[in-house]
């Protein structure tokens, strides 16, 4: 008998936690074994019931879901899955939890509590059973900022770097790039994300960060020191003229179920930059990405997988490293340095256009 996922629902809302529960329930592979309508009452019953995973609502009396997020994953490590309003203020919020270690969220339907619910219980279903199969660490002590690491001696505008990344790839992004120098070579990432957070979540990077960081826009030119995501709903590809690579924004059907989707851009650099671009993928669940990666290699790039030891959820580098996309396996803090490493080893080369 496969065993069930036991999960206990945080909310302030008694309306919204019995909603929660029955609807949950409905599914065969989940157990709803509490609820708790503030952190305080919830530090009982998970201590009481030890569930596989937490839905955890933001905004709570007593003490807000983030403070209490921190100390779950402070001190008793478990998968969480936020539970957040459409706001400003609530994606700000959610982008601070993944960062946190929430493995992944659902965006609250605007309005009523009851409008949209069913496609809200839908993906929080399909979010706890990849949250329960999730890899979760200890939150790490905040420490004086990391060294930034040094740009290479040599690297022009023929030179790329491309990075996609689903569930536990906010954390794994913003660690990257926290250390890029700030005249670093062009980036180009793809994060699975709704369209609603993918604003805050540039901003923060734009913060937090040394290079400048902003959501891609049609015919914006990749230059040293910027980095662009692939903006909310729509794809993200790279085309090469003249002068260099400029940012395409697609808005054509999903593809390996995304939108956007880490294959369209990995495909695109590898047929803008070739040999001058270097890749990674990082956590993430499904297989987006393992065909890009591998026309990557295919046309010379250097490709690196995030190792199984240090991802949130080992599926989409693996699928990659299967598929013969992978030239290099590493774990999250050797992966920067190997990006400007390589990034190096092409601005050594003769440079061929």
């Amino acid at each position: 008998m496969t065993k069930l996922i036991r999960v206990v629902i945080v909310d302030d809302s008694n309306f919204m936690r019995r909603l929660l529960a029955a609807a949950l329930s409905r599914d065969h592979a989940i157990e709803i074994v509490g609820a708790a309508r503030d952190p305080y009452e919830a530090r009982q019953v998970i201590k009481d019931t030890n569930p596989d995973v937490i839905t955890l609502d933001i905004e709570m009396p007593k003490m807000d879901g983030l403070s209490f997020l921190e100390k779950i994953m402070t001190l008793r490590p478990t998968p969480v899955v936020m539970v957040s309003s459409l706001t400003q203020a609530g994606s700000d919020a959610t982008i601070r939890a993944l960062e946190l270690g929430a493995v992944d969220y659902v965006g609250k339907p605007a309005g009523s509590e009851g409008h949209g619910f069913q496609e809200v219980v839908d993906e929080l279903i399909a979010k706890i059973k990849v949250a329960a199969s999730a890899r979760v660490m200890p939150l790490r002590r905040p420490q004086a900022p990391p060294p930034t690491l040094t740009a290479p001696h040599r690297f022009d505008a023929w030179s790329l770097i491309a990075i996609g990344a689903s569930t536990g790839g906010v954390e794994r992004i913003r660690d990257i790039l926290q250390v890029m120098p700030a005249d670093c070579p062009p980036i180009v990432i793809t994060q699975h994300m709704g369209p609603s957070y993918l604003a805050s979540f540039a901003d923060r990077l734009n913060r937090l960060c040394p290079p400048t960081v902003m959501l891609a826009s049609p015919g914006a030119r990749l230059q040293r020191g910027t980095v662009f995501i692939a903006p909310g709903d729509r794809h993200l590809a790279v085309l090469r003229d003249a002068l260099g690579y400029v940012c395409q924004i697609q808005e054509t059907p999903l593809v390996s179920g995304h939108r956007p989707s880490v294959d369209v851009l990995f495909h695109s650099v590898a047929k803008a930059a070739g040999s001058n671009a270097v890749g990674a993928i990082l956590s993430g669940m499904g297989r987006d990405g393992a065909a890009g990666l591998t026309a990557m290699r295919a046309a010379g790039a250097h490709t690196i997988g995030e190792q199984e030891s240090s991802c949130v959820v080992y599926g989409m580098p693996r699928v990659a490293n299967e598929a013969g996309g992978v030239v290099l396996e590493l774990t999250l803090a050797q992966i920067a340095p190997e990006l400007l490493r390589a990034i190096g080893a092409i601005g050594d080369r003769p440079r061929v256009n």
